[in-house]
């Protein structure tokens, strides 16, 4: 253990140099150097050893690395781009469902595969991973609208495409009936259940997070209501069967987790902001003090006080969200060590034709979704413009993750196509990492000025 511990520090040292150095995103090198690791380190203990065993690792990790991207939300930016990001997280994902279904057939004809499978297949494909967005965008000077587009995306993209997953795809894989009724009962209660859940466990953490004004310990509260949230929604029908409803509704544990984080970050930086009103408040009195001559010692003595206790309550925050950021950059390292464990290269050569095209479809399919969103946004002032440029990143900002691996783990072992869905889907996780991010790369380093430009109006 001693041994992957070293390696995993290692793979985590090389890949921030080459981004400092070389300005090659984190993921970029951090696949790279796993791989190269695995493959010259094999005497080395391995992580996880199976499918099973990594699912769980990822499912453990998961909350780590939502807490740490929702820590770069907003509520102020929810209200703003509310819009843009309901069609990106949701409307895009259901129309790219049912585009799937036309073009599948075509895409895997020798396969034969039922309406849920395809959904099954391709859910797993479109939820994206905000870890690579975050990292590759924390590089350049981008306007702020065009990060929370992105990053908004990656992000709530995750639990929409879940819930087809498991609540259409998986569903209908079993046997049962979609319907659209059902579709829409499913799919309100799971995100206003979560969305109740995350709140209330947020608020709940809050209480705690006043208890405290140790750096550490704040952190510990803060992560324990991200994953207390994941848990609480995950196993929601636990706590209806004690309280005798004896239901089976399952609840996402990705919603439940962001909404629990972006509650406590809310409020915490809402407190800060109103103390922060309140030191000019009390600069102004001085300076009006001053003026009069007539200063006195316990009224100097009280702004001090509330200063310094608003100066250190602030940087507590922001050196929390830094501790948080740099465990899921840990996390992220694991996950990427353990995942090149789990490709065999035979069957990724085995199954490379359904891979390759599986790849060209999907980003054909999110490069019209865009398209699509670029077109809307210019036809209302409800939301903001999509031009080329941005069309071009946030088609590229589509790069695939963890939890398209941990999708995986949950289909059926007796289903017949298991073996080409897990091939075909780490292959676009693959490929997705090293292609989307290169032309993202490209794309940002061509109109780096302009986009700097963009964020400076922003700004004015």
């Amino acid at each position: 253990m001693i041994e992957t511990l070293l390696v995993v520090a290692g793979i985590l040292y090389l890949a921030l140099q080459l981004e400092d150095k070389l300005k090659i995103p984190s993921p970029l090198g951090l696949i790279g150097l796993s791989f190269a690791a695995h493959y010259g380190f094999q005497q080395l203990p391995v992580m996880t050893g199976d499918a099973e065993h990594f699912a769980r690792l990822v499912i453990f990790l998961l909350p780590i690395l939502l807490i740490s991207d929702s820590l770069e939300i907003k509520i102020a930016d929810l209200k703003e781009h509310g819009l843009s990001l309901l069609y990106l997280a949701v409307v895009a994902v259901a129309l790219s469902m049912v585009m799937a279904l036309f073009v599948a057939n075509w895409i895997f004809a020798d396969y034969g595969l039922s309406v849920a499978a395809i959904i099954v297949l391709f859910a797993m494909v479109l939820a994206t991973d905000p870890v690579s967005v975050v990292s590759i965008f924390s590089k350049f000077e981008l306007p702020h609208r065009l990060k929370i587009l992105a990053e908004g995306e990656s992000l709530f993209n995750d639990a929409t495409a879940l819930i087809v997953f498991v609540f259409v795809g998986l569903y209908a894989l079993g046997g049962n009936e979609i319907t659209a009724v059902y579709v829409a009962e499913v799919s309100t209660a799971v995100v206003f259940g979560s969305l109740a859940v995350g709140v209330v466990v947020g608020f709940i953490g809050l209480v705690f997070m006043k208890t405290t004004e140790n750096r550490i310990a704040e952190m510990m509260v803060l992560i324990l209501t991200g994953y207390g949230a994941f848990a609480m929604a995950e196993h929601f029908y636990v706590l209806l069967n004690v309280l005798g409803a004896h239901s089976h509704l399952h609840l996402s544990g990705i919603l439940a987790c962001i909404f629990a984080t972006i509650t406590v970050h809310h409020v915490m930086t809402k407190a800060i902001a109103e103390e922060s009103n309140q030191i000019k408040r009390d600069e102004e009195e001085l300076q009006l003090e001053v003026r009069r001559r007539s200063i006195s010692y316990a009224v100097i003595d009280g702004m001090l006080s509330r200063i310094k206790a608003t100066f250190e309550e602030r940087d507590r925050h922001l050196r929390t969200k830094e501790d948080v950021q740099l465990l899921a950059l840990v996390a992220n390292t694991i996950l990427f060590v353990a995942m090149a464990e789990m490709i065999d290269l035979t069957l990724l050569w085995k199954y490379q034709n359904e891979i390759l095209v599986m790849f060209l479809g999907t980003t054909l399919i999110r490069a019209i979704m865009m398209g699509l969103f670029a077109w809307i946004t210019n036809k209302t002032d409800k939301m903001v413009n999509v031009g080329f440029r941005w069309w071009g990143v946030l088609t590229f900002s589509g790069i695939k993750g963890g939890l398209s691996i941990v999708m995986l783990s949950m289909i059926p072992s007796s289903f017949e196509h298991l073996e080409m869905f897990k091939t075909v889907v780490i292959g676009v996780v693959m490929l997705s990492t090293f292609i989307y991010s290169g032309f993202l790369l490209a794309i940002i380093g061509m109109n780096k000025k302009v986009f700097q430009l963009e964020k400076e109006e922003e700004a004015g």
